[in-house]
């Protein structure tokens, strides 16, 4: 009778909790994400205020927007800004994906532990430091600042980010089947080109994503190593923002976040299916 009274309490006790802890999580749930989305969606509503105080509320209007599609000079930031992340994260998920496969690859070789410091510097480096390194390099070598030296520079400090998930990646990899494909005759170019790189492929691609959203909001360092003609969109938000906040720059940010929102949801939709067609496949 006991042992049957004890089997029965048990249960409860593991499952039960106090009366006023269901409560107290749906609180603090609450408010920790009034704390993170509740100033981004000021921000879309004031984006759409007819003043032009920020603080002071309108009515409704789509004027801001007209207005920022024919501002020349922050669309010629934007065009600039979008150069600069797709060409510094191409260069850094090559550089990314060599660095990282040569760590989880190569096993230990001489410089191993320079190499891989070298490699991982930029993760812990101040900004600023980084900024200044780099220009006094640009300057060294006589190349004149502009676009190329921002996407040298937000290449610089991405691939780091490349190279740490591939690494991941290829960690958790099975060897096997690049022993099978070299025991079959493939030379070893050809196992990394047919074999490891379509597996790992999703982790480049990860590793590129997070090198274009870097490279997109980057400020500090692009204010380094930028040069007349080469201004990108933070930095020109920047210097609107500390004149003012104006709903234009409302506008854009409403803009960014739906561009953010809308691929992330895409790849969201995207993984569900591939892992449904995984389960099920035809």
């Amino acid at each position: 009778m006991s042992g049957g009274h004890n089997s029965a309490v048990a249960p409860r006790r593991r499952s039960g909790r106090g009366p006023g802890m269901g409560w107290f999580l749906s609180l603090s749930l609450a408010l920790g994400f009034a704390f993170l989305y509740l100033p981004i969606l000021l921000l879309i509503v004031f984006s759409f205020n007819d003043s032009k105080l920020v603080t002071v509320w309108g009515g409704w209007t789509l004027r801001w927007y007209g207005e920022l599609l024919g501002n020349e000079a922050m669309l010629n930031a934007a065009w600039v800004t979008l150069k600069v992340a797709l060409f510094s994260s191409t260069i850094a998920a090559v550089l990314g994906t060599m660095a990282g496969y040569a760590l989880a690859r190569l096993g230990r070789f001489r410089g191993r532990t320079l190499f891989s410091g070298m490699v991982t510097a930029p993760l812990v480096m101040p900004e600023v430091i980084t900024g200044l390194s780099l220009l006094l390099s640009f300057v060294a070598i006589s190349l004149d600042r502009g676009v190329v030296t921002i996407v040298l520079a937000h290449a610089t400090f991405s691939m780091c980010y490349v190279a740490v998930v591939v690494q991941s990646r290829l960690a958790g990899f099975d060897d096997s089947v690049e022993e099978a494909a070299m025991d079959l005759g493939a030379r070893p170019a050809t196992v990394f080109f047919r074999v490891t790189l379509p597996l790992i492929l999703p982790a480049v691609a990860a590793g590129w994503l997070l090198s274009f959203t870097l490279s997109m909001d980057d400020l500090v360092i692009a204010q380094f190593v930028t040069g007349p003609g080469a201004t990108t969109l933070p930095m020109k938000v920047f210097s609107s923002v500390r004149l003012g906040v104006t709903p234009e720059i409302n506008a854009l940010s409403t803009i960014l976040i739906g561009v953010v929102a809308t691929g992330v949801l895409t790849a969201t939709v995207i993984e569900r299916r591939s892992l449904a067609r995984r389960a099920n496949p035809a």
